[in-house]
This record gives C-alpha cells, sequence and structure tokens, in this order.
C-alpha cells in the first residue's frame, strides 16, 4: 500500500503556464505590463486544480523574495529574468524574452516541494490579492484563510479584507470571462504597433 501512495504521488502533474501580456495604463503617463498565470494539476497541494490570475513582474520579484525568506535561506531560488532599465513596452522580443524567463522561475519553483508548502506562493498564483493581502492573509491577519482566498479568487485586485469579503460571491471562471473587455488593458501585438515608445520596467 506504501509503494501505491509513492507512485500516485509521483505521478501528480504540476504545470503552469506564463502567457498573454497586457499593457495595464494607471493613467496616460504610467504604464506596465502584466502576464497571465494559468495552473492546471492534479496535485494535491492545491486548493484548486484550474486557474488563472494576473501578475506583474514586480510582483515577481516580490514573490521571490518572500520564499527565500520564508524558506530561512534554505532553499536557492532560481533566479528571474534581470531587470532592464531600458525595458520597452514596445518592444515585443524583450517582453518574450521576459515571459519566458517568468515562467522558467515558476517553473523551477514549483518542483520543490518545501516551496509548495508556503502559503504565499499558493495566493500568487491562484488569488487575485496584493502583495501586502497576500502577506496578510498568509499570517493569519485576515478574517479569510488562504483556501478562502483561492477558491473565490475573482477579476478585481482585492487591496483590503473588505475587498474579498464583499466578492466572495464571484468565482474565478466568471471573472476570467468577463475580463476581457476591460478599458485600461490592451494586448501587446496591436499596441505595439500604433503606440508611440513606452518605457516601463514592471
Amino acid at each position: 500500500m506504501r509503494e501505491e501512495t509513492d507512485s500516485t504521488k509521483n505521478q501528480q502533474v504540476i504545470s503552469v503556464w506564463v502567457r498573454d501580456p497586457r499593457i495595464q495604463k494607471n493613467d496616460f503617463w504610467h504604464a506596465y505590463i502584466d502576464y497571465e498565470i494559468c495552473l492546471h494539476t492534479d496535485s494535491v497541494c492545491f486548493t484548486k486544480k484550474i486557474s488563472r490570475v494576473r501578475r506583474r513582474y514586480s510582483e515577481f520579484v516580490w514573490l521571490r523574495q518572500k520564499l527565500q525568506a520564508n524558506s530561512l535561506l534554505m532553499v536557492h531560488l532560481p533566479e528571474l529574468p534581470p531587470k532592464n532599465p531600458f525595458f520597452s513596452l514596445n518592444n515585443a522580443r524583450q517582453i518574450n524574452d521576459r515571459m519566458k524567463g517568468l515562467q522558467k522561475f515558476l517553473e523551477q519553483v514549483l518542483q520543490n516541494p518545501l516551496l509548495l508548502s508556503d502559503s504565499c506562493l499558493h495566493l500568487f498564483l491562484q488569488s487575485q490579492l496584493s502583495m501586502h493581502m497576500i502577506e496578510a492573509c498568509a499570517a493569519g491577519r485576515t478574517h479569510y484563510s488562504v483556501t478562502q482566498a483561492v477558491q473565490h479568487c475573482g477579476l478585481r485586485r482585492f487591496h483590503s479584507e473588505e475587498d474579498l469579503q464583499n466578492n466572495l460571491k464571484f468565482s474565478c471562471d466568471s471573472d476570467s470571462d468577463s475580463s476581457k473587455g476591460g478599458d485600461s488593458e490592451h494586448r501587446i501585438k496591436p499596441l505595439a504597433a500604433s503606440s508611440p515608445d513606452l518605457m516601463g520596467t514592471s
């Protein structure tokens, strides 16, 4: 029976993709790119077996720092693609290289059993919480649990506990459908062809 359990565990799959870069505009002068993270898994480590969230480069930087601190330096974290001071929101090659680097980072992180036990990783991959709220939730400083935040992830980025409590009724799937028509976000290809250069690092 023990051998069967170990065999089943070894067959568990965690697949992650980083894709669909989009330009998000804070205002006329400030913009950044975020990426969709898609996770498909049959691993018992994850509450949700299929999920999609959007994260930006600076949030990946936060995640790496948090995982390193939480592991008490017992794990050597994989590197992120380097920050480029000349990163252009209209340079498709730079965007694609960064996207591939972010995916490689997540793939390597998800291969480490110790990191898989970190609540911050699960909230990063499967909730819409901001970094501040991820930290609070993982530390037990919110009225909702990590599991609740994952199961009821929604379209909008939740910056406060009240935001999440007011949106627990929305599912991740329904929000993913509605997110396709936002006015403030633009897919990379059509924007790159028609807009003047925008510079961004996150």
